[in-house]
């Protein structure tokens, strides 16, 4: 009872912001600021200036490659909201009786993720073109038109309910619709990521089976991919998507259980859990796929299948080889003719 009332006060003592607009870290507890502990300025600012790098080598990569455009426009969403919500944790750490910080990386820091598993879901559909369609329990288009839409909608759903959560705290109402609104879409951000997880596992396990039946011929025999799937990059790559979606699962499923338990929950007083898993978690993502971007992991093969429009893509081409054919026969019948004559 006296933690339920403990925890009833400290709510109160946020939404009271006239009241707290003149307090320092020392003249008011920091448990009446907008957050449980003092706000790290070390590792605020680490985790700024590594999404900036990462930032800037993305847009680096883009401009010498021309290549991956819808993933690296996704990412970039992403990190570039990592940028501005510890920008605004960094403006806690001045004042953490100042409401626009915490708004700034509250918002930004949950819906950012959200863009980078838009780019890796981007990726997947190269990936099965690369060892062949067949091996796929569904079209590689499909991952696109499935995994695309779940995305935007988490992200609405987040974007919604932060907003929600912002002009309600501004106008000394309670933030609970909003809120729950957020940890909605969160929490069908993880169920979006689990099920893609389990159908890149499924991929997997079925490319394998069809390698050791069939051998290489289980796989795309264009020279191009056959190049692709032996060079180290594209391994490389591979692990690095993997790594990238481990991370922002886990980061995920971190941040629904933490938002869920409310603004004065357990896990939203320890800031080393939010370092570890949010911040920590995000980075190696970013990183992960600085390194290892499929701009330079896919080379040639980031302009062929599996980009968006393929089908139509593959029916131009096919097109282009049937008129290619008919002129090539008409080309025969002429050249027989005027051998008769």
């Amino acid at each position: 009872m006296a933690t339920i009332l403990a925890s009833t006060m400290e709510l109160v003592a946020r939404r009271t912001r006239d009241r707290y607009a003149n307090c320092t870290v020392n003249t008011c507890p920091i448990s009446t600021s907008f957050y449980f502990y003092r706000v790290s300025l070390a590792a605020n600012a680490t985790f700024l200036a590594l999404f900036a790098v990462s930032l800037v080598a993305f847009l680096v990569t883009y401009g010498l490659t021309r290549r991956a455009t819808a993933f690296t426009f996704a990412i970039c969403c992403g990190v570039i909201l990592e940028v501005i919500g510890y920008a605004g944790r960094i403006m806690s750490w001045k004042n953490q009786w100042v409401e626009t910080g915490f708004l700034m990386q509250i918002v930004c820091l949950t819906i950012a993720p959200a863009f980078m598993a838009g780019g890796i879901y981007l990726c997947l559909r190269r990936i099965v073109y690369a060892f062949g369609p067949e091996n796929s329990r569904i079209k590689p288009e499909s991952y696109t038109r499935i995994f695309i839409p779940c995305d935007v909608l988490s992200l609405l759903l987040q974007a919604a309910g932060g907003g929600m959560a912002s002009v309600a705290s501004h106008s000394n109402k309670s933030p609970q619709t909003g809120d729950d609104i957020m940890v909605a879409g969160l929490a069908f951000q993880v169920f979006t990521l689990f099920i893609f997880m389990i159908l890149c596992l499924d991929f997997a396990i079925r490319t394998r089976k069809r390698y050791k039946s069939l051998g290489e011929q289980a796989f795309d025999q264009n020279p191009h991919f056959v190049t692709l799937r032996h060079s180290v990059k594209f391994k490389g790559f591979v692990a690095a998507l993997a790594l990238a979606t481990i991370c922002i699962f886990w980061r995920s499923v971190y941040r629904v259980v933490e938002l869920g338990e409310g603004w004065t929950g357990n896990l939203i007083r320890k800031q080393w859990l939010f370092v570890g898993f949010e911040g920590v978690m995000v980075v190696v993502a970013c990183f992960a796929l600085n390194i290892f971007n499929p701009a330079f992991a896919f080379k040639e093969a980031m302009v062929g299948m599996g980009g968006l429009g393929s089908k139509k893509k593959m029916r131009r081409e096919q097109e282009k080889a049937r008129v290619a054919e008919a002129s090539t026969s008409n080309s025969d019948v002429e050249g027989k003719k005027s051998t008769a004559v």
